[in-house]
């Protein structure tokens, strides 16, 4: 059931996405290429749009031509050709050394047999598994299906590892500690000020939440992923694809970034120290090439100790060269960092007490782990393991696996949602990629043993397709983005539920059409309340040479608020408020 407010007129169905998915040239299983091809494209297209755009910000100039026995030949403009479209399509998905991780493997002895006719088929016309079609898409020309084809039946070249060396050449401190102020120095109110990622422009605003006024934009690395604060609310750390980490102080007279540090080729998570006696010492950056992550003093970014995460998978026990590092959690309930480690399907709580005899707690859990929050006790963890369709739950004060749950398809929680639902007690909630489902996962073991860690309730949403999914202690709402549905009706607003009558479905607001841009994609992302949690903020997210915006919502009425538009908020993706963002309200 749904009502909807407003119309939303029909565009162009958007481009696909970049960066917030990963890239994808999949080889099936099938039977017969041939026969394959003729079969319609029928693969999920919210989850082809998620693993067909970004794949890794690593440049061709970065690695070194090879040429494999066996393979056909290629010119060095070609092959530098051929490995700047996998970096930036098909890496995210099969991993940089092609060894494979939410993609199948693209190792030669796979290639090379399946010959260069089979895999020019695929690419072309993609696979009903959830890969792309490049070619009939429109994506690559025919040329470039035959080179890519070429391409991958050669060895992959090796990126350059990422050390200690590196880190401390690109590392700067802008600003001492003894030159900042002991105080805030200007008139911002901190607690309610959002973080906003300008993608295509390397660049963060810095917005107040009442006045709704742009404070400060200031130069980041590119596609910033998240920002994350530290445990005292003084400092905002902020972190591109590109590995490039920033550190802004936000008590200066203005807003100034302190601190940088390049941490490898191309990462996406960032956190800090908040066990109490620890807050602001530490920083932890996590990269998905090098595969590492690095703690950093949480005052200057200085690196301190570099950790590989290179080993065995969970179920096939099968060593993987480059298991990423996707999302990073403090714990609340020991002076630990909880770091995902994708592709082997293992979390590790990484004790910083002495960093000279690092204390790990290696946990098995399941493959693809990918981003996930805290349930409202602050105890337990619930992560998504997006390709098996679980989510993970980590016991963070006994330093266990306390369930897997199996959801939805390919869930994509964002930090996932903390309510009380009217007959089931405390949940956490998660939205899916592939499914237009939402689960709610019992949380509370002591006063609901019978509901906890597993789905209570689904919920039927828009559609797939969705990225974000949010509500506030202090609002009976529910929103659920779908920026990824190939529907521009539904990638264009969001569903909106209320927590205490979820069985009358959702209403839909037009955010897009509040927004009034003019032509565009216009996709409607993240959902990001305000510190009081009376109003939420979404971004309308158009092409770089497009007009973009905010949109905020009375969460009371559910009625347009304000539109935030000016020329600087090129490309706005994900918000983050300060005071949420710091206290991990979700």
């Amino acid at each position: 059931m749904k009502s909807t407010r407003g119309y939303l007129k029909p565009l162009v169905v958007a481009v696909a996405m970049a960066a917030l998915g990963t890239g994808a040239i999949a080889v099936a299983q099938q039977d017969s290429p041939k026969q394959e091809a003729k079969q319609e494209h029928k693969g999920d297209p919210a989850a082809q749009k998620y693993k067909g755009a970004g794949g890794s910000p690593i440049q061709s100039g970065d690695v070194k031509m090879v040429t494999t026995p066996g393979a056909p030949d290629m010119t060095q403009e070609g092959f530098d050709k051929a490995t700047e479209i996998y970096f930036q399509r098909c890496a995210g998905c099969h991993g940089v050394l092609r060894k494979g991780a939410t993609g199948k493997p693209l190792t030669t002895d796979i290639t090379q047999d399946r010959g260069i006719e089979y895999l020019k088929t695929f690419i072309n016309f993609g696979s009903p598994a959830g890969m792309p079609n490049w070619g009939t898409s429109g994506d690559l020309t025919d040329d470039e299906v035959e080179l890519m084809a070429k391409y991958i039946m050669h060895e992959p070249p090796v990126p350059p590892e990422f050390g200690m060396d590196k880190m401390k050449e690109s590392w700067e401190v802008i600003v001492p500690p003894e030159e900042r102020p002991t105080e805030q120095m200007n008139d911002l109110d901190l607690e309610n000020l959002f973080s906003v990622t300008l993608r295509d422009a390397g660049q963060v605003a810095l917005i107040e939440g009442d006045s709704k006024e742009i404070a400060k934009v200031l130069e980041t690395g590119y596609a910033v992923h998240i920002s994350r604060m530290s445990a005292s609310g003084r400092y905002l750390f902020v972190i591109g694809r590109d590995a490039v980490v920033d550190m802004i102080d936000l008590w200066m007279e203005e807003p100034t970034t302190v601190a940088k540090i390049k941490v490898g080729l191309e990462a996406r998570s960032v956190e800090t120290s908040k066990y109490k006696g620890y807050e602001d010492k530490y920083a932890i950056a996590g990269a998905y090439w090098p595969p590492q992550y690095v703690v950093m003093d949480g005052e200057t970014l200085e690196p301190l100790k570099i950790r590989s995460t290179r080993g065995m998978t969970v179920d096939e026990q099968e060593y993987h060269p480059e298991p990423r590092v996707a999302a990073i959690v403090a714990s609340h309930e020991a002076p630990e960092f909880i770091v995902n480690i994708k592709e082997t399907g293992k979390i590790q709580l990484v004790n910083y007490e002495d960093l000279d005899a690092m204390s790990i707690v290696e946990i098995a859990t399941a493959r693809f782990l990918h981003d996930g929050g805290w349930d409202s006790s602050m105890r337990y963890f619930l992560t998504a393991a997006n390709e098996s369709n679980k989510i993970v739950v980590i016991d963070a004060k006994e330093r266990e696996l306390e369930a897997i749950v199996d959801v939805g398809k390919i869930p994509h929680p964002g930090r996932g949602a903390n309510f009380e639902d009217p007959e089931h007690g405390p949940v956490w909630a998660t939205s899916h990629l592939g499914d237009n489902t939402i689960s709610l996962i019992g949380t509370d073991p002591e006063g609901h043993a019978d509901k906890a860690w597993k789905v209570v309730r689904t919920l039927e949403g828009q559609g797939g397709g969705s990225l974000f999914i949010k509500t506030h202690p202090e609002s009976s709402n529910l929103y659920v983005d779908t920026p990824l549905n190939p529907g521009e009706d539904i990638s264009q607003s969001v569903a909106v539920y209320d927590i205490n009558n979820l069985e009358a479905g959702y209403e839909v607001l037009p955010i897009a059409e509040w927004a009034d841009l003019g032509e565009g994609p216009k996709r409607v992302v993240q959902p990001e309340y305000n510190k009081a949690g009376d109003e939420v903020w979404f971004s309308v997210w158009n092409g770089m040479e497009q007009k973009s915006a905010l949109v905020v919502v009375d969460d009371k009425t559910r009625e347009l608020k304000k539109v935030i538009k000016d020329e600087r908020l090129v490309t706005p993706t994900g918000k983050f408020n300060v005071y949420n963002t710091q206290n991990d309200v979700y």
